[in-house]
């Protein structure tokens, strides 16, 4: 705004002096040789540009006398003959009123300037062409407003008794053109079809005012050689009526209309703006610019807001100090479609070369939802209403690059958070510290019907939810691998697929490629949960690193969590598990199938609800003896620990230690579960073991038979058909003993005959050839 005002002052300074000086001298002087010398050295003088008069200087006399000027060119002082000229125009024309020249005044009828070409630039250090000029402008400030005081006011012009009138009937500036080459950014703004039109120019009374022009912006200098397309096309009218205090250096727009119709570059639809106001003042004394009761309405269009124009209305006063580049923006208040209502003020800094800006905003309660439909970007979500409550308020400060929330307080479906929010415009840069009371995060991913398609929902607890496509990638890897991040949360109540977290604090960083959770930690079903990690997006695929961590957790309430209906949980006791974990690629069958680590655990204070395995392999072994036992029995299995480790390989899961330890019982296996196509197969034996709190007395010999179960299926069928008792194996365990015990006897009766015979020979053969006899008949029946 400030370029565009010292563009139109330079304009108007310059063209103010050479119409001075046109109609003193053509009333004085009419001799066209001595005018040309003279209007040149009077321009050098006021402005310090050098003119040139290509064309013919003519007049008229009756009805008006009129001088007119075709093909002038000013040229700065530091350009040369070579270069474009800064100023320069086919055709001037200043006509006077013929009836005042008898009262000792001179009125100008008209003035018209026709072919306009202004040249602005500024150079790789900032500094304008326009800037000496407009400094010696202000130098010679007190014998131009001389020159243009009116008659009232009582000067004349030296060396005629006519006074000067300023009231111009008509202004008109028609085909004007204008550039604006900036060195150090690179850019050029090209203003054409530049028209101007004033009647009854005054500085005693306001006077209706028009220009229009048209505006393209090009993002290189060198758009012409490379045939570029405009960035911003831009059609653009401002009218209004006009007062100009000139002694004093005001200007004042009375009830000023900008309107605007512009085309962005890759947007096809144009976008519409039309800015009022009460008045606009440009006070160039004091180097303000205000605006009073500002309200601008906006009609965009573009692609991802959907079909048809989006209207906006903004409200506001604007305060301007041009010297120091500042303005004051305030009682702001932005409204919408679908009750959006955005207020604050803000403080504009920098805005000749960085701008920034600070000051406070409020969001008004409304709903998310239609904006996002409008967008197509609402996505599928579990609560109907979510995102349908959402307020905010807090002081904002920020650039053209990123924007910061130093004190936010934001409310979304009835929970609310505080705290601080940084973001990059462009996505590439996310700092947040926020406090939160809860977070259902249930509500905003899929319904249960969208993860009961997808495969991953039996994988991992949660993980259907959040992923409704297998195929679907994961992450967002382009946006994370250019993102620079610092983040916490702090949550007194998470919800994530039906499990609750309480106390939960999470902490993440990351840049250039590599990301890290650097602490989550929660209470977690009267235990803690916690966990840290890595995803490393400069490799190919993307690699992920994870530590988890499980301590002492309830078992009975997660299970019956993790239900999908109101069974009961087959379990109870505190579950402690660890390990570390790696894997690679954006999917989750790849994922899985490329999962490598260890983990380990153990439950404590554990049972096996509404089953006792204690009874049930009591009962059989009391069978097997040909017995049956009579004691009261509980209706839970109650073991004293349960523990083992897992290696996993390529997406297969292995243990070969699994142990589970009841009173007199003692159950160990081997398992295999292989992740990507979520098969298992669990081999497992109870053995009864000799303990003062064995939960039956058995047959030493009934010690040694294991009782054998094995699980196996998919994860995703009927856990009810999972885990069945292994007959096959226990008969041949059975077998086995029977076997062995046919032989002990056998062994034990043989020897019972051969005791005396065996006698004998070691009498005749000695102690040593009895017992080595003795010795090699029981290894033949063993």
């Amino acid at each position: 705004m400030k370029r565009l005002l010292q563009m139109l002052l330079a304009a108007i300074g310059v063209l103010g002096v050479v119409v001075v000086a046109a109609v003193v001298y053509v009333t004085t002087f009419l001799d066209p040789e001595d005018f040309k010398p003279r209007l040149v050295e009077v321009v050098r003088e006021h402005s310090g540009l050098e003119l040139t008069l290509d064309g013919p200087l003519s007049w008229s006399f009756y009805p008006r006398l009129g001088v007119s000027v075709e093909r002038a060119e000013g040229r700065l002082p530091e350009q040369s003959e070579d270069e474009r000229p800064f100023l320069a125009f086919a055709h001037a024309e200043v006509s006077l009123a013929f009836a005042p020249l008898l009262r000792g005044e001179i009125a100008i009828e008209g003035l018209t300037l026709e072919g306009m070409q202004l040249r602005l630039a500024r150079d790789e250090e900032g500094r304008g062409n326009w800037e000496s000029l407009l400094q010696r402008l202000d130098e010679r400030r007190e014998g131009a407003e001389s020159a243009l005081a009116p008659a009232s006011a009582g000067p004349s012009l030296e060396g005629s008794n006519l006074a000067v009138a300023l009231n111009i009937a008509s202004v008109q500036v028609r085909n004007g053109a204008a550039t604006y080459r900036d060195l150090a950014a690179g850019e050029e703004w090209v203003f054409q079809e530049i028209n101007l039109s004033g009647t009854n120019v005054n500085p005693q009374r306001a006077f209706p005012f028009k220009t229009s022009f048209r505006l393209r912006s090009y993002p290189t200098l060198d758009w012409r050689e490379l045939e570029r397309n405009p960035t911003l096309a831009s059609d653009v009218t401002l009218e209004g009526r006009m007062r100009l205090a000139l002694a004093e250096r005001r200007y004042v727009m009375e009830s000023p209309r900008l309107s605007t119709m512009s085309r962005l570059a890759g947007i096809q639809h144009p976008q519409q703006l039309n800015l009022s106001g009460q008045q606009l003042i440009l006070d160039q004394s004091q180097q303000r610019l205000q605006l009073q009761e500002g309200r601008a309405e906006a009609g965009l269009q573009h692609p991802a807001l959907g079909e048809g124009s989006l209207p906006l209305a903004l409200t506001m006063a604007l305060d301007a100090d041009l010297a120091e580049s500042t303005a004051q923006l305030r009682d702001v208040q932005l409204t919408g479609p679908d009750n959006l209502r955005l207020s604050g003020h803000l403080n504009l800094a920098g805005l000749d070369q960085s701008p920034s800006y600070s000051g406070q905003v409020s969001l008004a309660p409304f709903s998310l939802r239609p904006w996002l439909e409008r967008m197509d970007k609402l996505p599928r979500m579990a609560g109907q209403q979510s995102l349908s409550d959402v307020a905010l308020t807090s002081p904002v400060r920020g650039d053209l690059k990123r924007f910061e929330l130093a004190g936010l307080t934001l409310v979304l479906d009835g929970s609310t958070y505080t705290g601080r929010l940084t973001a990059g415009f462009g996505g590439e840069l996310l700092d947040f510290e926020l406090q939160g009371d809860r977070l259902d995060l249930d509500r905003y991913l899929p319904p249960d019907e969208a993860a009961e398609q997808s495969t991953a929902s039996s994988g991992l607890p949660g993980i259907g939810e959040a992923v409704a496509d297998d195929s679907a990638t994961l992450v967002p890897a382009e946006w994370l691998a250019k993102l620079t991040l610092n983040g916490a949360l702090d949550l007194a109540q998470l919800r994530l697929s039906g499990l609750d977290f309480t106390d939960v604090a999470l902490v993440v960083s990351g840049r250039d490629g590599q990301q890290r959770l650097e602490r989550f930690s929660s209470v977690f079903y009267d235990g803690e949960l916690s966990a840290s990690g890595a995803l490393d997006l400069t490799r190919e695929p993307i690699h992920w690193q994870a530590r988890p961590s499980l301590s002492r957790v309830r078992l009975e309430p997660l299970l019956q969590a993790l239900a999908k209906d109101d069974s009961p949980a087959p379990l109870r006791g505190r579950l402690t598990l660890g390990g570390e974990l790696e894997t690679r690629a954006n999917t989750w069958p790849a994922i899985k199938r490329n999962l490598n680590g260890r983990m380990a655990g153990h439950i404590d204070e554990g049972a096996v609800l509404q089953v006792n395995v204690s009874q049930e392999l009591c009962s059989l072994a009391a069978l097997v003896e040909g017995d049956e036992t009579s004691r009261d029995w509980s209706a839970d299995t109650r073991f004293d620990r349960a523990e083992a480790s897992l290696r996993i390989s390529d997406g297969v899961a292995r243990s070969e230690d699994i142990l589970v330890t009841l009173p007199g019982i003692e159950m160990g296996g081997v398992g295999e579960l292989d992740l990507g196509s979520e098969r298992f197969d669990l081999r497992a034996a109870a053995r009864f073991v000799d303990g003062a709190d064995a939960a039956c007395s058995v047959n030493p010999r009934l010690e040694r038979v294991p009782l054998p179960v094995r699980c196996s299926g998919e994860l995703s069928a009927d856990s009810g058909e999972w885990c069945r008792f292994d007959r096959e194996a226990f008969q041949a365990n059975l077998a086995e003993l029977l076997r062995e015990e046919v032989s002990r006897r056998a062994g034990d009766e043989l020897e019972r005959r051969l005791e005396r015979p065996l006698e004998r020979l070691e009498e005749r053969l000695g102690e040593n050839a009895g017992r080595e006899l003795r010795d090699a008949l029981r290894g033949l029946l063993n």
